[in-house]
C-alpha cells in the first residue's frame, strides 16, 4: 500500500512539473521582457518618453513586464526599424514612414502639405485617421502609439526673405519631404539624420526642410542662420511605435489592456512633447543668432498653389493601388478645419 502511495505521488510530481513546462511563461509567474529600439539619442525628449512608457508598463504590471531600453540606433536602424519589429529581432521600435518608401502607401497623406499647425494637432489626426482606417499596411504588426512631429520648415545657412530664395538650394530632404522641396524651387538631397551636422558644414547641404527641434536637439543652430514660417505649406512628419504582432498577441489579456490604456494616454503626451522640443529649438536657435522670416499672405498663397499637384498625385497613386486615397485625403483635410 505504501509503495502503491508513493508511485501515485512520484506521478503526480511528474505530471505537475510537466504542466508547469507546457505553461506560457506569465501562468508561471516568469518576467515578460521586451526590447524597445528607438533610434534617438538617449538624451533626446522623444527619446526619454518612450522610455517613460517603458516604465510606466513595469509600473502599472507591477513587474511582471520588463521593457529593456536600446536608444541611438544601438539594436537597428531608423530604416529598418519596422522590419526588425515585424521579424521579431526587436519587439517593439520607433520608426519613420517615410524612410522606407513605398511600404505605406496610405499613410503617405499624412506627410502632405496640407496645413497641419503643430505636433499635437497632427499626432490626434493620425490617430483618429488609423482608427478610421485601419490601413492594411499595418497589419504585420500591433500599433502602439502614432505621432508626428511638428511642421517642418526650410532652416538655411544663410537667411532667406522669399520663398523665391529657396530656388537652386540644396536642401536636405528624406522621401516625400523632397516632393515639397522640388516643387519650391530647391534641390532635394538625402542625408541621414546624424550626418546633418557635416554635411551644412562641408557645403553638402545648404539647408534642411525639418522641424526647429534640430536646432537644438542635433546642434544644427550653430550653422543655420535662416528660417522660414510659411503657412501655405505645413506639412508633417509621422512617426509610429510598433510591436511584433506575435509577441503581442502572447501577452495575457489583462497586460494587454493595460499597455492599451498607456498607449492611449501616450498618444497625447508625445504630441505635446514634440510641440515643447519645437519651442525650444526655436528657442535656441534665436539665441544663436537665427532670423525668423514669416512668409508673406501671398506667398503663402503661392506656396498653396504649388501643393496642390502633390494632394492630387496621391489620390491618382492611390486609385492605382485600390486604396482610398480621396477618402483618406478629405479626412484628413476636414479633421483639421473641425480640430483648429
Amino acid at each position: 500500500m505504501k509503495r502503491l502511495v508513493c508511485i501515485s505521488v512520484i506521478g503526480l510530481f511528474i505530471l505537475c512539473s510537466f504542466l508547469a513546462a507546457s505553461m506560457p511563461a506569465h501562468a508561471q509567474g516568469k518576467v515578460i521582457k521586451l526590447k524597445f529600439a528607438n533610434f534617438f539619442p538617449p538624451v533626446h525628449k522623444n527619446s526619454i518618453v518612450a522610455e517613460q512608457w517603458c516604465k510606466e508598463v513595469e509600473k502599472r504590471t507591477n513587474g511582471r513586464v520588463k521593457v529593456s531600453y536600446f536608444p541611438g540606433a544601438t539594436l537597428v536602424s531608423v530604416d529598418q526599424a519596422y522590419e526588425a519589429a515585424v521579424a521579431g529581432i526587436v519587439d517593439i521600435a520607433l520608426f519613420v514612414p517615410q524612410y522606407t518608401a513605398g511600404r505605406f502607401p496610405l499613410t503617405e497623406v499624412i506627410q502632405l502639405p496640407m496645413g497641419v499647425k503643430n505636433a499635437l494637432q497632427g499626432t490626434k489626426m493620425i490617430n483618429a485617421w488609423y482608427q478610421k482606417f485601419k490601413p492594411k499596411e499595418y497589419d504585420d504588426v500591433k500599433i502602439i502609439w502614432l505621432v508626428t512631429a511638428p511642421p517642418g520648415l526650410f532652416l538655411t545657412k544663410k537667411p532667406l526673405g522669399s520663398i523665391n530664395d529657396l530656388r537652386g538650394l540644396k536642401i536636405r530632404a528624406p522621401g516625400d519631404t523632397g516632393k515639397i522641396v522640388s516643387a519650391m524651387g530647391a534641390v532635394p538631397v538625402s542625408v541621414p539624420p546624424t550626418d546633418l551636422y557635416d554635411g551644412l558644414q562641408r557645403g553638402v547641404i545648404d539647408g534642411v526642410n525639418m522641424t526647429p527641434e534640430c536646432l537644438k536637439g542635433w546642434k544644427l543652430a550653430d550653422l543655420i542662420r535662416g528660417m522660414q514660417e510659411n503657412p501655405g505649406i505645413g506639412h508633417v512628419d509621422a512617426n509610429g511605435v510598433v510591436m511584433n504582432k506575435q509577441k503581442w498577441n502572447s501577452l495575457p489579456p489583462d497586460i494587454q489592456q493595460i499597455i492599451d490604456r498607456i498607449n492611449e494616454e501616450w498618444i497625447e503626451k508625445a504630441g505635446r512633447t514634440w510641440d515643447d522640443i519645437d519651442k525650444e529649438g526655436r528657442e535656441y536657435g534665436i539665441s544663436k543668432g537665427l532670423k525668423v522670416f514669416k512668409i508673406p499672405p501671398e506667398e503663402a498663397r503661392i506656396s498653396v498653389e504649388k501643393m496642390k499637384p502633390l494632394l492630387d498625385a496621391y489620390v491618382k497613386r492611390m486609385k492605382e493601388k485600390g486604396l482610398p486615397g480621396e477618402e483618406s485625403l478629405k479626412f484628413c483635410q476636414d479633421y483639421l478645419k473641425s480640430h483648429p
